[in-house]
């Protein structure tokens, strides 16, 4: 069997990591333009400058998006570059470049996502006190609705905030990420509920402006799978996909554990069961005790603005069977050896299974992969190609799995590959590639991979080559 009819094959990308021109055409500073120009922030001390160029080359990229097949575009949009001040005066000529960007995705008959967040917090804001000021709510609607209002006349699919996990967990509370910053655990989860309120105040503003528009989030997280298929172990699996941490033992400065690592932000229900459910998992609230954030019954249903799909960054998990010792489950130790990705992540193809399934389960709502992929080592060989067959491996292990998800029914609506383009990686410089396109950043040269050649008759296929 292949996906449904109007499955959306698609690749994505976020503004900061491609777009480059960073001070061209009245585009403002980002959070991430400061953390680069900091000493020891990034790797190599690169920045996303110049990145892709895609800004000057978008016309290129599109065409390259048709020759691949791409049904869906997910990409980003620069609120600084649209913003210069976060509020405010509008930068027409950083709005145009959407603009013409949409048109030309619809002429090669791709479907334009719109990402409004993925990352870039306009520097002006954040020294405005950014997510911990409760204003980011409103400032975040502001800016929604001016780029809603010019683009979604073509634009009918919307993703509000691109993992909080990230941008809040290694924003602000291990500062591996832009703004850098280490704060207390009181003011990451004060941090994250406004950036949840914003997300509700988006989902208005969109609706306001088209009523037909599709709306939904893309955070992240890892999905635990059953050892087994065993009744017993797949609950184990949804129990720890969808546990907030926090039950460990205190250490002697009195903080949890997995606090210091960082894991306080890193699950998923603290911030898909409010937008989905309307609340905070009680296991959270317990967890965090007197750090959980101070919220209404209003700012609950604002949060939990009616949404019409799930998206999900994935890129692994972990493996779990029920517990003999009396917890809900025990994770079951990798094996030696077992597969990584140049980023050492682990290969875990089965949460493309098991995370729709699940999220369905709990949501009730279609399912999107907004994000998933790898990096590899690649490199343009003697011969001008690139023979990235470890990425081909990986993405089709991965479908092969999500392909099972719509065999059984779980209404599946997308999947997005991670990344269209090798791009400036965050805080790891260009040393990562994810792309299904390899560039050249000397020269700006684009390379299609194997990989993107291998996805072309996927999407032919509409899966059925799997």
């Amino acid at each position: 069997m292949a996906f449904k009819d109007d499955f959306a094959w698609g690749a994505a990308t976020a503004a900061y990591q491609i777009e480059g021109a960073a001070a061209l055409d009245g585009r403002g500073p980002s959070i991430w333009d400061t953390y680069c120009d900091k000493p020891g922030g990034t790797r190599d001390g690169f920045s996303g400058a110049v990145a892709c160029d895609h800004y000057h080359r978008y016309v290129e990229d599109v065409a390259l998006m048709r020759d691949i097949g791409l049904k869906a575009y997910r990409f980003s949009i620069s609120w600084s570059r649209v913003l210069p001040e976060g509020i405010g005066s509008i930068n027409s000529k950083g709005l145009d470049f959407y603009d013409r960007l949409v048109d030309e995705l619809l002429d090669k008959n791709i479907n334009p996502y719109a990402t409004l967040f993925h990352w870039d917090l306009p520097q002006v804001l954040h020294l405005k006190g950014g997510w911990l000021n409760r204003d980011s709510a409103d400032w975040f609607a502001e800016y929604s609705k001016i780029v809603a209002q010019k683009l979604s006349d073509r634009v009918k699919h919307w993703f509000t905030l691109n993992e909080p996990q990230c941008f809040i967990g290694h924003g602000l509370l291990t500062g591996i990420k832009a703004p850098g910053l280490k704060m207390s655990l009181s003011d990451v989860l004060t941090a994250t509920h406004h950036s949840l309120l914003a997300h509700g105040r988006a989902v208005q503003v969109i609706r306001s402006v088209d009523s037909s528009a599709a709306i939904g989030a893309a955070p992240t997280g890892s999905v635990a799978f059953p050892k087994s298929e065993s009744p017993a172990d797949i609950q184990a699996a949804y129990d720890a996909t969808f546990s907030v941490p926090g039950e460990g033992e205190l250490n002697p400065e009195g903080v949890n554990s997995w606090m210091v690592s960082g894991e306080a932000s890193w699950n998923i229900a603290w911030y898909t069961d409010p937008i989905f459910l309307g609340n905070y998992p009680e296991e959270g609230l317990r967890s965090f005790g007197s750090n959980a954030p101070k919220y209404t019954e209003a700012d609950m249903k604002l949060i939990s603005e009616p949404l019409d799909f799930c998206g999900i960054n994935l890129y692994n998990g972990w493996r779990v069977e029920a517990s003999q010792r009396g917890n809900r489950w025990e994770e079951v130790p990798a094996l030696q050896g077992a597969p990584l990705t140049a980023f050492k992540w682990p290969v875990t193809p089965e949460i493309l299974y098991w995370g729709p399934r699940f999220f369905h389960e709990r949501y009730k709502k279609p399912i999107y992969i907004t994000e998933n992929g790898m990096s590899a080592n690649d490199w343009v060989e003697v011969d001008g190609e690139v023979r990235d067959y470890q990425r081909l491996d990986f993405v089709k292990r991965y479908l092969q799995h999500y392909k099972r998800a719509a065999d059984e029914g779980i209404p599946v609506d997308g999947y997005f590959l991670w990344s269209l383009l090798d791009n400036f990686e965050w805080a790891e410089g260009y040393r990562e590639r994810f792309g299904i396109i390899h560039v050249d950043y000397a020269t700006q040269q684009r390379t299609l991979k194997e990989s993107a050649k291998w996805y072309s008759g996927v999407i032919a296929s509409n899966g059925a080559d799997l």
